[in-house]
């Protein structure tokens, strides 16, 4: 299935969409969902969407440049690659279940975004205000975190999480004893009690 014509569409579930590499820029969608949805590698230049949910769409490398995003959820999707730092400012999102592997926020607002059991691995978090947001149950494998502010976020299970509180503003941040304690090891401290696995 492919986009409907038109630039402005209100409260419309679109599915099955087949548009690998499509232009959908210059659209306005406001409290719609799109599901099952073949968007990998489109382009979404001075679109605006608001109330809108994504569910189990396949967006891996979709260019994000000048996109607008209120309100917007993304669940079970894949995202990988897609940098973020390009929307439009102040995006507010939430993501569920998501593979967002590779991905960038650099230089943005994101204060109390929430992401829920994302695989957030090799992602960069640079120079981001992530203050009392939650990230809960995700996999922080290899992802970077520079000059971020953190405060009172919440890291609730994360895995393979390491934050240096040299290079970001990290007071009331809340992690678990796993990512306290690689913490500890990188400065060549032992916690009594805990090993790390080799």
């Amino acid at each position: 299935m492919q986009f409907p014509d038109g630039e402005s569409f209100a409260d419309v579930t679109f599915q099955d969409l087949a548009l690998t590499g499509a232009d959908l820029g210059g659209r306005e969608l406001v409290k719609c969902i799109i599901k099952n949805a073949k968007l990998d590698e489109t382009r979404w230049s001075k679109t605006r969407l608001e109330d809108c949910v994504f569910e189990n769409c396949d967006l891996t490398r979709a260019n994000f440049a000048s996109l607008a995003l209120r309100d917007v959820a993304f669940k079970n999707c894949k995202l990988m690659g897609i940098d973020f730092s390009v929307t439009a400012k102040l995006p507010t999102m939430t993501f569920v279940d998501c593979n967002m592997r590779y991905v960038s926020f650099v230089g943005t607002s994101m204060k109390k975004a929430s992401f829920k059991n994302c695989g957030l691995q090799e992602a960069n978090f640079i120079d981001i205000d992530l203050t009392g947001a939650k990230l809960e149950d995700c996999n922080f494998n290899g992802a970077n975190f520079d000059h971020c502010t953190l405060l009172n976020a919440k890291f609730t299970s994360a895995a393979g999480l390491f934050i240096d509180p040299a290079k970001n503003k990290v007071k009331g941040m809340n992690v678990p004893l796993e990512a306290a304690v690689l913490l500890a090891s990188s400065f060549g401290i032992k916690v009594i009690g805990y090993e790390l696995e080799e």
